[in-house]
């Protein structure tokens, strides 16, 4: 049965770890008023809870239970923006019993009345397939390496750039084979790639390729 289109904005922003995405999305968010929803952190959330109650990541049904649990105001907690918590994400995302309990949340916040804004890597693909505005973010896997090892650095996290392009390329692989929602761009989705790019051209090339959107689809 197809997807209703809600009368807001809906934009769904995806792609792989430190390729931009959640700075993005989060510009977008400001550019036009529209709640966002960084998806990643309800995976992060799982997994970082499931390990505080001594469970195993790779427990479907223990996990499938944490998820039931969250809501979209439980993602405040630093310690869901640690590596371990990327890397627990990337092996409970793998359970379909996890993302079924996640999906009428990330839904149910993909259609409030004003729009929404959603990051993650099966937003376009799956949860908001009918969103009229879809970017899919990516960038080189050195790259994003060298991003993400900065950002842990940030964090008071450091890390040789080495075991961070190994977790980049790992969660990648993790990711994109999974056979419940696995990462790829929707069809319909405008690719960015900002390998090249500061995050000011990224979120102004983003902000274009929406503006494109809703012209070509009457969108308010």
């Amino acid at each position: 049965m197809p997807h209703a289109r809600p009368k807001g904005l809906v934009i769904t922003v995806d792609g792989p770890a430190a390729s931009g995405k959640g700075t993005i999305a989060s510009r977008l968010g400001a550019a036009y008023a529209l709640p966002v929803l960084d998806t990643g952190l309800l995976y992060r959330a799982v997994g970082v809870r499931l390990m505080q109650k001594g469970g195993d990541l790779d427990d479907e049904a223990a996990a499938a239970a944490v998820a039931r649990e969250l809501s979209a105001e439980d993602l405040d907690d630093p310690a869901f923006r640690t590596r371990a918590a990327g890397e627990a994400a990337s092996r409970v995302a793998v359970h379909p019993k996890v993302r079924a309990a996640l999906l009428e949340l990330q839904q149910a916040f993909a259609r409030r009345p004003e729009g929404a804004v959603l990051d993650g890597r099966d937003m376009g693909t799956v949860i908001a397939p009918w969103a009229p505005a879809k970017i899919y973010v990516t960038a080189a896997p050195e790259v994003r390496a060298e991003r993400r090892r900065r950002q842990l650095e940030g964090q008071g996290e450091p890390a040789a750039f080495e075991d961070v392009l190994a977790d980049i390329r790992r969660r990648d692989e993790r990711d994109g084979a999974r056979e419940a929602a696995p990462m790829r761009p929707a069809e319909d989705a405008v690719l960015l790639d900002t390998s090249e790019m500061t995050i000011d051209e990224a979120a102004d090339a983003a902000r274009r390729i929406v503006e494109a959107a809703r012209v070509r689809l009457g969108t308010p």
